[in-house]
């Protein structure tokens, strides 16, 4: 399903297959962000191809931002009336000396939590700050609860790269289908939004 987005900031276009195989293609000029990106897709076997230009001359906050609205945005609309998927994942993933918890709940209420290490520093043109931005924005606008704990940790590339690939994970296992309950809708509500 692909989407755009144009603002006086930011023209992105993403085209995203929540069903996929992991691959993905990526025009930004923010490397950094193609490569946390590139874990999501991986490892939640999400098909992903992003078009993005930004006002990077200022800073990458409004193209990381808006991208996290599309991309959550893309996530909710594929998924429809959730029926007969898991709707929660988590995963804790080691990598080196970093250990990182994320669970989702895709029940179709926002809320957003990072515990862990301050996030400061550059990588290229890319802060690291934004990272949360863009898991705040993504988890607003996908209607889900994301909760990410790094539990200790000191390298902050590693620290970055295992947010992103236990979120990939997670979202894998939220959205996986429940062949237990196929026409199902996982709350006790019967519907969720």
């Amino acid at each position: 399903m692909m989407e755009s987005r144009k603002t006086q900031e930011t023209d992105i276009r993403l085209d995203l297959k929540l069903y996929g195989t992991g691959q993905y293609q990526f025009d930004t000029e923010i490397p950094f962000f193609e490569h946390m990106l590139s874990h999501i897709a991986k490892h939640g076997l999400i098909d992903m191809n992003l078009f993005l230009r930004g006002d990077i001359g200022i800073d990458c906050h409004h193209s990381v931002e808006d991208t996290g609205i599309l991309m959550g945005q893309l996530i909710h609309k594929q998924l429809g009336d959730k029926k007969g998927i898991f709707r929660y994942g988590h995963f804790t993933l080691p990598m080196d000396e970093v250990l990182t918890t994320v669970s989702v709940d895709l029940g179709g209420r926002f809320y957003f939590k990072y515990t862990g290490p301050h996030l400061d520093g550059k990588f290229g043109i890319y802060d690291a700050e934004l990272s949360l931005e863009f898991l705040q924005k993504f988890a607003m606008h996908a209607k889900m609860n994301l909760h990410v704990v790094v539990h200790y940790g000191e390298n902050r590339h590693h620290i970055h790269e295992s947010i992103f690939k236990a979120l990939g994970k997670a979202l894998r296992m939220a959205m996986s289908k429940d062949t237990a309950n196929p026409d199902s809708i996982p709350s006790t509500k019967g519907m969720l939004e």
